[in-house]
């Protein structure tokens, strides 16, 4: 009997306690509910982070440029699994690690950019859920729409590679034309562009402005709000981060409800399961909000059938 115990003992503390690293594109407090949302995910499944699980917390704070030296330490504490809010980095750690499974909560077009092999079959070290980018466009228009049904001629003011919005911006315009929308391509290279981005929306006549999701738009997310409100036109964001910050409006997936269902995936990987066999998930959960201040600030209102759809509205 003894020799049982003395032999389960050492098993016991022979046990690694998993290791989660996670990357989140943002600074601490702007990241506080999706941290929350997995660390809640996570004890949904028997985890609790100090006793059967750690966690290690990187923050890029709305920078790209400290992302490859942030996956490197995760990589070098020897993390069990990787979990990124941002597609951006979801290249720096696919570049840095074929061997560490990587789960993203929310990328922009993984198949388009090239991250995973398909969605069903997502092939290598990645997979997550992605955020339904290039799909959910055509919603944003038709609330912008709706919101202001005298809008004819919309923006799109982009970043990114210019084939790849080329792209999107005809999967765009077709949404658009469904409703009786004329869509203007508006490309910028860098931040140094932005200014001549935005001038060039308001010298092209265009009525409002759709931002279609980027780490760009994320990264550069005070200048967007800042230069939209100096040239008093509506616009509509990719999703309630931006309205918090003091965007017009916002529609895309609830993020933290990703971050809720990313952590049944890193459960799946920790117990063997390989991110190469898990499907690329859809979010199921999407948020529509309104800053009522913003809109009193460059003299718009919002009728009340639209304010009466959004799940938030900032008065």
């Amino acid at each position: 009997m003894l020799l049982t115990v003395a032999v389960v003992t050492e098993a016991q503390q022979g046990a690694k306690t998993p290791r989660i690293g996670m990357l989140l594109a943002n600074s601490v407090s702007a990241s506080t509910t999706r941290v929350q949302a997995m660390q809640q995910g996570l004890r949904e499944l028997g985890y609790v982070e100090g006793k059967n699980i750690s966690i290690e917390y990187r923050y890029a704070d709305g920078k790209l440029e400290p992302l490859a030296e942030l996956v490197a330490e995760l990589i070098h504490l020897k993390v069990d699994v990787i979990v990124i809010d941002s597609s951006t980095a979801i290249d720096v750690a696919k570049k840095a690690t074929k061997t560490i499974a990587v789960v993203f909560t929310g990328a922009i077009d993984p198949v388009g950019e090239g991250q995973v092999a398909s969605l069903a079959h997502p092939g290598g070290n990645v997979t997550g859920l992605s955020n339904l980018a290039p799909e959910l466009n055509g919603k944003r228009l038709e609330l912008l729409k709706e919101a202001f049904p005298k809008v004819k001629r919309v923006g799109r003011l982009a970043w990114g590679r210019p084939t790849r919005q080329e792209q999107r911006f005809k999967e765009d315009e077709l949404a658009a034309k469904g409703l009786g929308l004329q869509l203007q391509s508006i490309l910028v290279k860098d931040a140094d562009d932005l200014e001549k981005g935005f001038a060039g929306a308001k010298n092209a006549g265009v009525h409002a402005l759709i931002f279609p999701p980027s780490p760009f738009l994320n990264t550069n997310l005070a200048r967007f709000i800042d230069l939209t409100a100096k040239i008093r036109l509506p616009a509509i964001y990719p999703g309630m981060v931006h309205v918090e910050a003091g965007g017009l409006m916002g529609y895309g997936p609830d993020r933290d409800d990703n971050f809720r269902r990313a952590a049944v995936y890193v459960d799946k990987i920790l117990k063997g399961a390989k991110p190469a066999d898990l499907p690329i998930q859809q979010p199921t959960k999407f948020e529509f909000g309104i800053n009522l201040k913003t809109a009193k600030q460059i003299g718009l209102t919002i009728p009340p059938n639209v304010l009466a759809r959004a799940d938030k509205v900032i008065k």
